[in-house]
C-alpha cells in the first residue's frame, strides 16, 4: 500500500508522508467501492445469465474468475477507506491487515494474469477461427484460471504470513512503516518488489506481443472478393451471405481492435506507472545504509517518489472499475446481452428464457454459419 519514506536529516525512524493521500484515497476508493461492486456484480449476472445459455465457453471462465478477483479487492475497499481517513492509523486486527493487503496485491495480479489469458484467448480466436468456433475449450479455461490463482496466492503468501501492522509512534501503520526493520529484512522487502515488477515485465511484454500479433493478423487479411465461380457458390443463401461478408468482416476486425485497445489500455493506465514507480521508490522508502539497494536519495527525490506512488496505487485500483469495459468489448455476445438486458428491464423483466434460448442457438448455428464463408475472425 503506500509507504513510509525517510528524512534524511533525521533518523531512520521518522515516516516521511504524503499528506494529500488522506484526501486522495478515501475520495476515489469509495468511488471504487460504489461503482465497482455494482458494476461487478452485474458482470456476475451476465455471466450467469451466459452459462444457462452455453455461450462464450473459455473467455466466460476467465471473465467470472477475473470478476470474483476485482470483488475480492472492493470488499477491502471499505477498510482503507477507514484507514486513510485515520490518516493512515489502522484500528483493527492484524489479521484483518494481513487480508486486505493481500486481497489488494491478488486483485492486481490476477488482473494482470486474466488479462494476458484473455488476449491469448483472442489471438486463438482470430489466428483459429474454425477450431474457436466449433469447441469452447473450457478444460483449458479452468486449468488455467487454476494456475492462475494458485500462483497469485503463493506470491501472497508472505502478506499472509508475516505481520501486516508496524508501530509508529502513536499509530499503526499497515503494511508500511518499514524503516524500523533491520538491514536484512529491508533487503528482502527490496527483493520481493523487484521480483514482482520483473514478472510483470515478462507477463507485460507478452500481453502487447499477443495484441500485436492479433492486430496484424486483422489488417492483413485480405477482404473477400465481390464475386465467386459457380463451382464455389452452392445456393443463393450461401452466395448471399458471401456478398455480406465484407462488411461483416470490417465490423468483427474493428471490434476486435477495439478489444485489443481496451486490453492495452488498462495494462498501460493502471498497471505501467505503478511498476516503473515501484522500484526506485521501494529503494528510497527503505534507505538500505550499505550494500546491495543502497542509494544516495536526495530528500526531494524521495518526496517525489512517494507522492508519485500514491497516485500509481490509485490508477491500480481504477482497474476494478475498467475491467468490465474490456468485457465489453471482448465479445460480441456479451455486448448484445447487456443491450437485450436493459431492453427486458425497461419492460419489467429480467434473464429471460427467451433472450437465452437466441443466444444459445446463435452458439449452436456459428460454427455451421462459419463453414459457409471464408474464414474470419471468430468473435464470440
Amino acid at each position: 500500500m503506500a509507504a513510509s519514506q525517510f528524512n534524511s536529516s533525521e533518523s531512520n525512524t521518522t515516516f516521511l508522508d504524503s499528506q494529500f493521500r488522506y484526501v486522495l484515497f478515501p475520495v476515489f476508493y469509495s468511488i471504487f467501492f460504489v461503482v465497482g461492486f455494482f458494476a461487478n456484480v452485474y458482470v456476475l449476472f451476465i455471466l450467469r445469465c451466459l452459462r444457462e445459455a452455453k455461450a462464450m465457453g473459455e473467455i466466460r471462465i476467465y471473465m467470472t474468475n477475473l470478476t470474483v478477483a476485482d470483488l475480492l479487492f472492493v470488499c477491502a475497499l471499505p477498510f482503507w477507506i477507514d484507514y486513510y481517513r485515520r490518516k493512515g492509523d489502522w484500528v483493527f486486527q492484524d489479521f484483518m491487515c494481513q487480508l486486505t493487503g493481500s486481497f489488494f496485491f491478488i486483485n492486481n495480479y490476477c488482473t494482470i494474469l486474466f488479462l494476458a489469458a484473455i488476449s491469448f484467448n483472442r489471438y486463438w480466436a482470430v489466428t483459429r477461427p474454425l477450431d474457436a468456433a466449433s469447441s469452447d475449450h473450457r478444460c483449458r479455461g479452468f486449468i488455467i484460471c487454476a494456475l492462475i490463482w494458485g500462483s497469485t496466492i503463493a506470491m501472497a503468501f508472505p502478506y499472509m504470513t508475516t505481520p501486516g501492522v508496524n508501530p509508529d509512534g502513536d499509530k499503526t501503520r499497515c503494511f508500511e512503516g518499514y524503516q524500523n526493520q533491520t538491514e536484512y529484512e529491508k533487503k528482502k522487502v527490496a527483493v520481493m518488489h523487484f521480483v514482482i515488477i520483473g514478472l510483470f515485465s515478462v507477463v507485460f511484454f507478452i500481453v502487447v506481443v499477443f495484441n500485436f500479433l492479433i492486430a496484424r493478423a486483422l489488417l492483413s487479411q485480405n477482404m473477400p472478393q465481390s464475386g465467386y465461380s459457380s463451382s464455389t457458390v452452392k445456393s443463393n443463401r450461401t452466395k448471399t451471405s458471401t456478398f455480406k461478408n465484407p462488411k461483416n468482416s470490417r465490423g468483427v476486425k474493428r471490434r476486435a481492435l477495439q478489444m485489443l485497445l481496451a486490453v492495452v489500455g488498462v495494462f498501460v493506465l493502471c498497471f505501467l506507472p505503478h511498476h516503473i514507480v515501484q522500484g526506485p521508490w521501494a529503494l528510497a522508502v527503505l534507505q538500505i545504509k550499505d550494500g546491495w539497494g543502497h542509494m544516495d536519495w536526495h530528500q526531494d527525490t524521495r518526496q517525489a517518489l512517494s507522492d508519485a506512488h500514491q497516485i500509481t496505487l490509485v490508477l491500480m485500483g481504477f482497474n476494478c472499475i475498467l475491467d468490465p469495459v474490456v468485457y465489453f468489448f471482448a465479445t460480441r455476445k456479451f455486448r448484445r446481452f447487456i443491450v437485450e438486458h436493459m431492453k427486458r428491464m425497461l419492460k419489467g423483466e429480467a434473464c429471460s428464457h427467451s433472450g437465452n434460448t437466441q443466444i444459445s442457438m446463435d452458439s449452436k448455428n456459428q460454427s455451421q454459419k462459419i463453414q459457409s464463408v471464408q474464414p474470419q475472425p471468430n468473435e464470440e
